[in-house]
């Protein structure tokens, strides 16, 4: 029998998981396979509070994706101490290089080039990659989609940061 030390014996522990993992995770999930299949669909997912720089928006997703056999690869300011210690104790994944990982996480420049990450096959579409990309927001506007789980077209577009003000 292994006993808690006094005072929980978590008190390192990196927050900002979910509270009810089976459920929450689900949701996510389900949230994030909709979003895929829905190109141009914007949802919203709760649950997770992931340490700066990452957004909720980017940390549900990853923490419901990722574990000891999906290996995760973060990206630019997403592969931070803070950002690593949580992805590990939450998800219990080693962070992997981009060629190994089965998830990706960063703003769209820290992920390029992306033909180094996997792309699966037709026969096998579980063996590629899922990009994770960072924006500040999305709009319903920019580039035109159609295609397979749009019907007739949808516009998004991250939108871009603003450029900072001369001094």
């Amino acid at each position: 029998m292994i006993a808690n030390p006094p005072g929980g014996g978590c008190a390192n522990a990196p927050g900002g998981g979910f509270t009810d993992a089976p459920v929450q995770s689900a949701h996510v999930f389900r949230t994030t396979l909709a979003a895929l299949s829905r190109p141009g669909a914007i949802l919203r997912v709760t649950g997770a509070a992931p340490p700066a720089p990452l957004s909720a928006a980017a940390g549900a997703p990853l923490l419901a994706l990722t574990d000891a056999t999906t290996p995760p690869h973060l990206a630019g300011a997403a592969d931070c101490a803070l950002v690593r210690d949580w992805v590990t104790f939450h998800c219990g994944a080693a962070l992997a290089a981009a060629e190994q990982a089965m998830c990706a996480l960063g703003d769209w420049a820290a992920l390029q080039p992306v033909d180094r990450f996997a792309v699966g096959a037709p026969e096998y579409p579980d063996r590629a990659a899922t990009l994770i990309v960072e924006a500040p927001s999305l709009a319903m506007q920019g580039a035109r989609l159609n295609g397979p789980g749009i019907r007739d077209a949808a516009r998004s577009a991250p939108r871009r940061r603003p450029a900072a003000a001369a001094p």
